[in-house]
């Protein structure tokens, strides 16, 4: 799921990257997200869904944390923020118009949707303490019935799990490893073999290196991370690197522009 920028711009400020003197530009901002999402339905072969825009809803274009959806379920974002938590009537219309039997969890349960929950079919992974709440986890593992291991973060400009850690197909993991506290490190590693991890250089996660997207062996990956795409490449992924500058003012990138409905 999608959801054009039409009214993409920094209104407010909820994270360090976010700064009202540093606008966007409008027609640059549309012209990264149309090349987001030719690349992904052109050349990575991706079947995406648009969701309508809604004016004064700037980071609706951040679908990653409308919720998460497992087959039919769809459990929607509790934001943090006031400025987003006008979003979740508009996500949870969307799952509902397209069929999915739509949850929630508890108001005092802040709990940000894909951009805190990523992981492996045998075990999931949440960020906690910046945006999502560490008590929403249990709830989340009884709902879905999936271990969820909670991993801390201590870096305010990696404020999501998605912007320091990203799960490939093949079982490897693109991450920063001091984005997370010595037990979040100890978990990852307790989890992922040594080969499999891939860290990458704090200059590129600055670049949103980590806010990739994989589907299969293809990885569409913010413009102007070289050694990271060389990693992948090594690794036997194809990248496709996409210009995401104006998003990243914002802080967000590919993995944060969309959402995986499958």
């Amino acid at each position: 799921m999608v959801c054009p920028p039409d009214y993409f711009q920094i209104d407010y400020e909820i994270n360090p990257w976010m700064r009202r003197d540093n606008s966007v530009d409008p027609a640059r901002a549309v012209d990264q997200w149309h090349a987001l999402v030719n690349t992904l339905e052109q050349d990575v072969g991706v079947a995406l869904e648009r969701m309508q825009p809604v004016q004064g809803l700037p980071d609706l274009v951040f679908t990653a944390n409308a919720g998460v959806v497992v087959g039919r379920r769809a459990l929607v974002s509790r934001f943090r923020y006031p400025e987003r938590q006008r979003e979740e009537v508009h996500f949870a219309r969307w799952f509902r118009d397209h069929g999915y039997e739509v949850l929630t969890l508890e108001k005092a349960l802040y709990f940000e949707g894909a951009g805190d929950l990523l992981g492996f079919p045998d075990a999931w992974f949440g960020g906690y303490r910046q945006r999502s709440d560490i008590r929403a986890f249990p709830r989340l593992s009884e709902i879905f019935q999936r271990e969820i291991i909670p991993l801390e973060l201590i870096d305010s400009r990696f404020y999501h799990l998605d912007t320091c850690f990203c799960p490939l197909s093949g079982g490897e993991l693109l991450y920063l490893p001091s984005a997370f506290d010595s037990y979040g490190q100890a978990a990852i590693e307790q989890r992922v073999a040594a080969e499999q991890r891939l860290a990458v250089p704090e200059e590129e996660a600055l670049r949103f290196a980590c806010n990739a997207v994989c589907v299969g062996k293809q990885v569409v990956i913010p413009a102007g991370c070289p050694h990271t795409m060389k990693i992948l490449e090594t690794r036997g992924y194809r990248t496709h690197p996409v210009q995401l500058d104006e998003f990243m003012k914002s802080g967000g990138a590919a993995k944060c522009l969309t959402l995986a409905l499958d």
